[in-house]
């Protein structure tokens, strides 16, 4: 079992001030796979002191400082990527593959992003009577979900170091094996002493003390609304820039054509990946009416043909992240059955032949945009079909949601689905499986603020400096 006991703040290994410890629990076999400390006020105090004092010689390096760093961590994450695979398979059950595929690999490329993007960034630009200048806001607060976790640290950590914030980070509770690793990386790598900085433990507790701390200057947080709601209401008495990225209910629209099982099938499948605990899951997935009994037919065929199972084995699907997870995701299916949807595949309890281990059934249902299972963020592997007239009702629905992170349009007649995305309220929309490094991604409504991802992530961690007369 892994034991990562230790924080990393200045440059160095160190005991938490109060000894306290938490195991995390690899959900495939509900048995202990890492302890980790459990930090205090204490501790966070004292990385953002490592960060404050380590912010004015790293605010002013240069670009090729900043580059000749990024590149060394990113040698370092290479031969050290089997390592982090197979942290992220223990400590939230994603399937081997997927693991050391998608995952890993998104941390990979946000790192390489975060050199393009920094080679080309001008951060002094003349513009007429003044010069505009970026500069970094400072020391960073970083926290982190669990269900994508180099992901959604990569995309924080890199572009911070590239515009030449400081930051401490607070990896989940719940998935930290992969962040205590990624310290080791940065370390190995040579990040200058008070940099970077990691404390482990609640968000109760480490996330309240950065987001009401006096010398952080920004938080950047991934996870629930309700916890950024209140990250925000933290962070209001200090005036600190707040960047949130939250739930979503995101819609997949499947247009009419001869494509439709096969886009309806490949909607449901990838619904599925991760256990479906991604933020921008296509969890609502839009269908002609005039077609849905064919829908009904390929969405039941791959839903029921995804198979779930040992992360360490050959299964498209493992487990969700823990107990607390499991109990939601069934309660929710219970609701869709006590509301009247058409339950299709999946249902509730394990799947059969799994007695242990935290697995949910790939679930659909046929029902309306105005049930509960069709307006609130489920997590998991439960996906809804709602029937549309035409175009216009599709887009319709689609926006009729409290949130708006993710959208999807998939067919063949291009025109029109460029038509339709561009009438969805949501902040990013993949056309045909489109994907892009360099996309910005995050929210309208209640899916949060700002924008990560590519240069305009970098924005998130910059202030805007005008010298007029220059």
């Amino acid at each position: 079992m892994r034991e990562y006991l230790k924080f990393y703040i200045d440059g160095q290994w160190v005991d938490p001030v109060e000894p306290k410890t938490s195991d995390v629990i690899n959900p495939a076999t509900e048995e202990p796979a890492g302890r980790i400390s459990m930090g205090t006020a204490a501790d966070v105090n004292k990385a953002v002191a490592a960060a404050r004092k380590a912010f004015p010689s790293w605010s002013q390096t240069s670009k090729a400082e900043r580059l000749e760093v990024l590149k060394s961590i990113q040698a370092e994450y290479a031969r050290r990527q089997p390592e982090l695979g197979e942290a992220i398979m223990e400590e939230m059950g994603a399937p081997s593959s997927l693991a050391n595929g998608f995952h890993v690999g998104l941390g990979a490329g946000h790192l390489q992003t975060a050199i393009e993007v920094l080679e080309k960034f001008e951060f002094e630009q003349a513009r007429g009577a003044h010069v505009l200048r970026y500069e970094p806001i400072g020391v960073c607060g970083l926290i982190t979900p669990w269900n994508w976790p180099m992901n959604q640290t990569c995309v924080k950590v890199f572009p911070a170091l590239a515009t030449g914030c400081t930051m401490i980070l607070k990896p989940p509770q719940l998935a930290s094996l992969s962040a205590h690793i990624l310290a080791e990386i940065l370390d190995a790598a040579g990040v200058p002493a008070g940099v970077f900085n990691l404390v482990q433990g609640s968000g109760s507790v480490i996330g309240t003390v950065l987001s009401k701390h006096e010398d952080v200057d920004m938080i950047s947080f991934t996870g629930s609304e309700p916890v950024g709601v209140q990250i925000q209401k933290d962070a209001a008495d200090t005036v600190k820039r707040v960047g949130l990225e939250l739930g979503g209910k995101s819609p997949w629209i499947v247009l009419d054509d001869d494509q439709l099982a096969t886009n309806v099938a490949s909607a449901t499948a990838g619904m599925m990946g991760n256990s479906g605990q991604t933020c921008s899951a296509g969890s609502r997935l839009l269908v002609p009416n005039s077609r849905m009994a064919e829908a009904i037919e390929a969405a039941t065929a791959a839903a029921n043909g995804v198979s779930v199972g040992d992360p360490r084995g050959n299964f498209a699907m493992g487990p969700v992240v823990s107990k607390g997870q499991y109990n939601v995701i069934q309660e929710y299916i219970q609701k869709g059955l006590d509301e009247g949807a058409q339950l299709i595949a999946g249902g509730l309890g394990r799947p059969e032949g799994l007695d242990k281990g935290w697995y949910v059934k790939p679930t659909v249902f046929v029902g309306t945009n105005d049930m509960v299972i069709a307006r609130e963020e489920i997590f998991g592997p439960v996906l809804v079909i709602i029937g549309y007239d035409d175009a216009d009702q599709a887009v319709e629905i689609a926006n009729d949601s409290p949130f708006g992170l993710g959208g999807y349009v998939t067919g063949s007649d291009v025109e029109l689905a460029r038509s339709i995305a561009r009438r969805m309220r949501t902040g990013a929309i993949w056309i045909n499986n489109g994907f892009d490094f360099h996309a910005p991604f995050g929210g309208y409504k209640r899916s949060g603020n700002g924008r990560e991802w590519g240069d305009y992530g970098f924005h998130e961690y910059l202030e805007i400096k005008s010298m007029i007369g220059f």
